[in-house]
């Protein structure tokens, strides 16, 4: 049975994802962090680091993390550029909430710069991570980005990046790209059943209806 890590970063979440011998790396946030990260990856086999989006937040270190692990990036073509430019999809919020994050994403996508690097890895829904030892499927969750994916591990845990978040309480994305289709990706999560939710942002909780 596979095992997720969370792996605390200020307010975000990195996450160690292991079956066996064999470990994926899910998000990688900011740069202050990629020691602890580094130190949590110690003997796990790191095979794949997945970007459930492109935010500077969640990519920051994947260039160098790719690097000291020596294992490819993954990420939904959708969001492509958005690693190159944060400010390549327009984002909007509506609650009180959402636009307090949304304020300070626009100040983060301002100071904060990504390393370059190239996804060697584009995945899709329903594509598998069994040739990496972890068995896990790929869902995309598009809304909060073009490109958002979310990864069901087995069948009680789905790590769900920014589709929903749970910053103060649970709930769906606050701030999106495209709000009809961030209320889509939340049915489809309210739809898995009784698993485990991962935010990227914020304690799992039990799924429920979103």
């Amino acid at each position: 049975m596979s095992t997720i890590e969370r792996i605390k970063c200020g307010n975000g979440n990195v996450y160690l994802v292991s079956e066996g011998e064999n470990s994926i790396l899910v998000d990688t946030c900011r740069e202050s962090y990629r020691d602890a990260i580094i130190e949590k990856c110690k003997g796990k086999n790191v095979r794949l680091i997945i970007l459930t989006h492109g935010h500077v937040d969640h990519v920051q270190n994947a260039a160098f993390l790719s690097q000291e692990l020596n294992a490819p990036v993954a990420m939904h073509k959708g969001d492509y550029e958005l690693i190159r430019d944060n400010w390549a999809e327009p984002m909007s919020a509506q609650r009180l909430l959402g636009k307090i994050i949304l304020m300070l994403s626009k100040k983060s996508f301002e100071r904060d710069k990504i390393e370059p690097f190239e996804p060697l890895v584009f995945l899709s829904d329903g594509d598998t991570l069994n040739e990496y030892g972890i068995p896990a499927t790929v869902i995309e969750l598009p809304g909060h980005t073009r490109g958002s994916i979310g990864i069901k591990v087995g069948e009680t845990d789905v790590i769900v990046g920014d589709a929903l978040m749970n910053m103060i309480y649970p709930a769906k994305s606050p701030l999106y790209g495209d709000k009809a289709q961030m209320e889509k990706s939340a049915a489809k999560i309210s739809t898995m059943g009784e698993v485990m939710i991962h935010f990227g942002h914020g304690k799992l909780v039990k799924n429920r209806i979103w």
